[in-house]
């Protein structure tokens, strides 16, 4: 029975780490998975060997905090692979943990698959020398990334991005607006803070000073609530802000709400590719501390922040980062968008255009089992 070491320490990764998992283990139920494992990794049926959730910070500075947690965590996970001596390694995104991972399964000739290209096009490009010395395949989800990371000598494959076959609504904008009451007079504005308990708590108070200076507006808005936080941590939240009747919040339903709502607020992520592929309008923003951002500044070399942007080779939808991140600035971009159907209508031309380039026209996580299944052969 062959064993696999596979790690993630974000939701995305755990979403196609899982997907991955369940795919491999169509084509072999005997494989034994241990490592990093998120929710969905768990419930696939990962063994945990570390404490996962110790990895979720965001920042450079937000980091340091946490590096005695984080580093005693990466130690159990090199103590296991010591252990259990897995006949391959799949690393899923979190490049600042998983590189060193990396590193030191390289160390031992234990072939690496990285899935999620780590976004070295955008700073720390040196990483790819390493990336180059220690991955035996790289496994990325965006177009423009084969080149740029082959041209770098990382043997590496475009397989199209997972979400561009999973993202669907499940019901019409009609069910939707009709299951929350939101009649057909009002605009659908969707509330986007964020997955991690920092980025919730920074973004929020934004989002809700957006809301108050757009209340005088036929708006219904309504809050994504992730699984991983849960319903109760985003109304406790509203209720400390003193706005709970004016804005709803649902769990767990983030792509019908994407795909109903006539412009989405969301968090620079994951969440925005969704809304690419779904077709949804958006104003995209993030925020961090002051010093992570001012380093950020002298590291970061890309055009642009939000995803969308990046593939589409142009500023396509808004993105307001930092400073710019204001209550002001989002309600007043949310008013202009609203008012102004040709954009909106030019919006989701682009966004259209976004998608196609993500979807290869087969099933990415398919893809990935096939090489990973592959390269598992050779080492038998």
């Amino acid at each position: 029975m062959a064993k696999i070491l596979i790690s993630a320490g974000e939701p995305s990764g755990d979403l196609y780490a899982s997907a991955l998992v369940e795919a491999l283990r169509r084509r072999d139920p005997g494989l034994d998975f241990f490592g990093c494992a998120q929710p969905r990794m768990l419930a696939a049926g990962v063994r945990p060997v570390m404490d996962a959730g110790k990895l979720h910070v965001v920042g450079v500075f937000e980091v340091i905090t946490h590096i005695p947690g984080i580093w005693a965590e990466y130690r159990k996970l090199i103590r296991a692979a010591d252990d259990e001596k897995p006949a391959l390694a799949i690393l899923t995104d979190s490049p600042d943990f998983n590189l060193r991972v990396a590193r030191q399964l390289a160390k031992r000739k234990i072939p690496v698959v990285y899935l999620v290209a780590p976004q070295a096009w955008a700073w720390r490009s040196g990483r790819t020398r390493q990336m180059a010395r220690d991955l035996r395949r790289l496994l990325c989800i965006f177009p423009f990334e084969e080149a740029w990371f082959r041209e770098r000598g990382v043997p590496t494959d475009y397989i199209g991005h997972p979400l561009a076959s999973q993202v669907k609504r499940t019901m019409s904008t009609a069910e939707f607006r009709g299951e929350l009451g939101i009649p057909d007079n009002r605009h659908l504005v969707a509330l986007l803070p964020g997955s991690r308990p920092g980025e919730v708590r920074r973004h929020l108070p934004i989002l809700l000073d957006a809301v108050k200076k757009l209340s005088n507006r036929p708006i219904s808005f309504v809050l994504g609530a992730v699984p991983s936080l849960g319903h109760g941590f985003f109304v406790n939240q509203l209720a400390s802000a003193s706005i709970q009747g004016s804005v709803k919040v649902i769990e767990g339903r983030t792509r019908d709400l994407l795909a109903s709502a006539d412009v989405a607020l969301a968090a620079s992520g994951t969440v925005t590719v969704e809304a690419a592929l779904l077709g949804t309008p958006m104003v995209t923003f993030y925020r961090v501390n002051s010093a992570s951002w001012g380093l950020g500044k002298l590291l970061v070399r890309t055009p642009y922040f939000t995803m969308a942007n990046l593939i589409a080779g142009q500023m396509l939808v808004p993105e307001l980062m930092q400073n710019e991140a204001t209550g002001e600035r989002l309600a007043a971009e949310t008013a202009r968008l609203l008012d102004s159907p040709l954009e909106l209508e030019q919006m989701r031309a682009g966004l259209a255009r976004v998608a196609t380039l993500l979807n290869t026209g087969h099933d990415p996580i398919e893809r990935a089992a096939d090489i990973v299944s592959g390269m598992l052969t050779e080492h038998v």
